[in-house]
């Protein structure tokens, strides 16, 4: 064997070795590599930015708008039931509802971009419980409030939204019907607001 270093291949790994050497020398990193790497960071660093430049605007109707510019006006819904107040409790729970989302700012003037208009058409009440001692007597109901919705674009009159809502609790009767329906009136007004900004912020319109 002759003293000199000589240049050889180990088969099947590709890589060289210089006898005399504690082992093999890695080969060199492709061109490609370093590329790849500031490819994936700038595009990390892309969908960050954009992340970020969304987070004040929210999707659907506000038309890409930032949430709180266009105003709405809710008026008194006309109550087609015998029961009172419904109206009143209707309206409240709706302005409140579209204070708490954001996405339409309250008008408390005239002059809004949008006007909500409705009509409660029903107020229904299902027994599914009784009392032990008479079953004649509920003991626990389940109401429904219902409503049809329309919102109007104000310049321009056309309609935007218009569909059914309902508001939906159970209640518990007690010794007294009129007070106990009362007390839940709150609740039905509120699980109807609830389900008509749902339909007016997040609806195709």
């Amino acid at each position: 064997m002759s003293d000199h270093h000589d240049l050889s291949l180990t088969a099947g790994a590709g890589r060289r070795t210089w006898p005399g050497r504690d082992g093999p020398v890695s080969p060199r990193p492709t061109a490609g590599a370093p590329c790849r790497c500031r490819l994936g960071v700038l595009g990390g660093l892309a969908l960050v930015l954009i992340v970020g430049g969304c987070a004040g605007y929210r999707l659907g109707p506000t038309s890409g708008l930032p949430a709180g510019t266009r105003t709405i006006q809710i008026n008194l819904f006309q109550n087609r039931t015998p029961e009172p107040r419904l109206s009143e409790a209707v309206a409240t729970a709706l302005r409140r509802r579209v204070q708490q989302d954001g996405s339409f700012k309250l008008a408390t003037e005239p002059g809004a971009d949008l006007v909500m208009n409705g009509v409660i058409t029903g107020f229904d009440r299902l027994a599914f419980s009784f009392q032990r001692s008479d079953v004649i007597t509920p003991r626990d109901l389940s109401t429904v409030l219902s409503a049809h919705l329309t919102v109007v674009e104000r310049i321009s009159g056309k309609v935007l939204l218009e569909r059914d809502v309902y508001g939906r609790t159970t209640v518990r009767v007690g010794a007294d019907l009129t007070t106990a329906e009362r007390q839940a009136l709150p609740l039905l007004a509120e699980d109807l607001a609830r389900s008509a900004v749902a339909a007016l912020v997040d609806g195709a319109w």
